[in-house]
């Protein structure tokens, strides 16, 4: 399994992304992909800036159709936030749901464009 972060699919989906060719280049490596609600959200907004409400649309329905997607419980946010202090605030509370939830699922991949996560141990950032 491996999760896939916003930068990745930012990248991937806009052709003028300064990660678009490495994107897909990356995307055979990718098993199984995961994310989560809060990096679909930013994934789809961006997008959506960048190209408009039909492309936004389009990526929204391909996260829906082929990839997990993890949702945020309110039981989950002392876990993040533990997470978050944990890294002094360098990770965005997004990205330390990632990688909680990559714990939970035990996975410890990430297709990201994002050096941040080189910072948490025992992941291995795909880029």
């Amino acid at each position: 399994m491996t999760f896939v972060d916003a930068s990745f699919l930012i990248g991937f989906s806009d052709a003028s992304d300064k990660w678009h060719g490495r994107a897909i280049a990356l995307r055979p490596r990718i098993r199984r992909p995961l994310t989560t609600d809060l990096v679909l959200a930013e994934a789809v907004t961006v997008i959506g800036a960048r190209r408009g409400g039909k492309a936004a649309r389009t990526l929204f329905q391909f996260l829906q159709d082929s990839v997990q997607i993890e949702f945020l419980e309110r039981g989950a946010l002392p876990e993040v936030m533990d997470e978050h202090l944990r890294y002094d605030g360098v990770l965005s509370v997004a990205d330390c749901y990632s990688v909680v939830t990559m714990r939970a699922q035990g996975t410890h991949e990430i297709a990201s464009f994002d050096e941040d996560f080189d910072k948490v141990t025992g992941i291995t950032r795909l880029h």
